[in-house]
């Protein structure tokens, strides 16, 4: 009776001390692509290399889906502190194809959008975390969902309806409302099972973690300023 109590007072410090990390570096990752769009934004030069050649932005997403890959699959053959540069390298171009946005929407409705989309997120992270409902079953829909989400949005960049844009943001925003609770109790459950693990794990864990964390609230946070955002005349 002992040795259990022992046991999950581990667990509970691992999985805390591993959602600590993963929300500090989560942080790290967002306020690098913050810095980094509002460099791009107050740079001439830079906006149109960016902006004035459409495939420019193409590239920088595939590097981005590029070091995704490689963070996720690769995590364990890779050490921490390479897994920590490729994360910020990653925010840093995340960063620079974000800059679109303060050329399109209103600073106003950005700041907003982005509070409303912060609110939201804190939410049902701490949903994913004390909900004693196993949200597994919710994976598998969801990564249906975000397909189709990807490919609609690939479609509509060629068929540019703004109806079915609409469409792809509200059903975008249940999908990554969906998401954040799902990862975040994901995290939650890697923790646990971190009982007595070593440094090394915990941090490929958490740079994993704050990845899949990042991406959650960023594409909220667009989803949600594609509905509520105020464009530039």
């Amino acid at each position: 009776m002992q040795n259990n109590s022992h046991t999950t007072h581990l667990s509970r410090t691992e999985t805390n001390t591993l959602l600590n990390t993963v929300y500090q570096w989560m942080m790290v990752g967002l306020l690098v692509s913050g810095l980094s769009a509002f460099m791009v934004t107050h740079n001439a030069y830079m906006l149109h290399l960016l902006f004035g050649n459409p495939y420019m932005i193409w590239a920088l997403f595939l590097i981005e889906l590029g070091l995704v890959f490689a963070i996720s699959a690769g995590i364990n053959k890779m050490d921490v502190s390479t897994a920590k540069i490729l994360f910020i390298l990653f925010s840093i171009i995340d960063g620079m194809t974000l800059a679109s946005i303060f050329l399109i929407y209103t600073d106003a409705s950005i700041v907003t959008t982005f509070f409303i989309a912060a609110a939201t997120f804190g939410v049902m992270s701490l949903y994913g975390y004390f909900t004693d409902t196993d949200l597994s079953s919710w994976g598998n829909v969801l990564f249906i969902a975000l397909i189709g989400v990807i490919i609609a949005l690939v479609v509509n960049f060629f068929l540019r309806s703004p109806m079915f844009e609409w469409w792809i943001s509200i059903i975008g925003v249940v999908v990554f409302v969906g998401l954040t609770a799902y990862d975040t109790q994901k995290i939650k459950a890697m923790g646990e099972a971190m009982v007595n693990n070593d440094t090394q794990s915990l941090g490929r864990a958490a740079i994993v973690g704050a990845l899949a964390l990042y991406l959650d609230f960023i594409n909220l946070f667009i989803m949600m300023l594609e509905l509520f955002g105020n464009r530039r005349n």
